[in-house]
């Protein structure tokens, strides 16, 4: 349950309370946004929006498909995201695991949401449009990384970008090193997941193998 939130049982278990279901509702509540939140929303990528992306060294990439909605981390040393004029910008799809769900849903609805993060920065960059794959060899390799040529490359054109207030990181302390967690310490490893979703799946293997495997196919 949500923190501060009360499930009633007003006509079935578990059912939650006073939904809102209309625009006019949400309105009523909170307003119409007005000032910088308005400003800074903008149909193109300005210097000032291009000097977030080229120091950005993490994008966070949403899209949408038939099955539904996929949001995915990508990331590379700062400057990965390339600006190539006012309305376009570019990422290269680094080896995964072959899932491709973003590509997937490009292919058959074109429509993408990025939101850039900077280590250390509260405020964040997001930019919403529409994107399609490229596989132009040139321009493949134009990306390439440890001598490894990305198989594809995401075109993005804008349509909307602004600047996201830094409230939530604030909030969240994201970027406190006092809050950074343990990982080994505080969470399942993946092997452990694995092996309890499939009986016979060495764990212990995977975890134990899985830095050199990170080496070998990080690019």
């Amino acid at each position: 349950m949500v923190p501060g939130m009360s499930i009633t049982n007003s006509s079935r278990e578990g059912t939650v309370p006073d939904l809102v279901t209309s625009e006019a509702q949400l309105e009523a509540i909170y307003g119409l946004p007005a000032g910088p939140a308005v400003i800074k929303e903008i149909d193109h990528i300005s210097e000032h929006y291009r000097r977030f992306i080229e120091i950005s060294p993490f994008v966070i990439l949403a899209t949408a498909g038939p099955e539904g909605l996929d949001c995915t981390p990508r990331g590379d040393p700062a400057g990965f995201v390339r600006v190539v004029d006012s309305r376009t910008v570019m990422l290269p799809d680094r080896r995964g695991n072959n899932r491709i769900d973003s590509l997937r849903n490009i292919v058959r609805d074109p429509r993408i949401a990025l939101l850039f993060l900077i280590p250390g920065v509260g405020r964040t960059l997001r930019i919403n449009g529409r994107a399609v794959i490229s596989i132009d060899r040139d321009l493949c390799e134009s990306f390439t990384m440890e001598g490894k040529v990305p198989r594809s490359v995401i075109v993005v054109t804008a349509e909307s970008v602004y600047t996201q207030c830094p409230k939530a990181l604030v909030r969240s302390r994201l970027w406190d090193p006092s809050l950074h967690v343990d990982e080994s310490s505080s969470l399942p490893s993946s092997g452990t997941i694995m092996k309890s979703l499939q009986k016979g799946f060495d764990g212990e293997s995977y975890d134990r193998d899985y830095p050199q495997r990170l080496k070998e196919t990080i690019y």
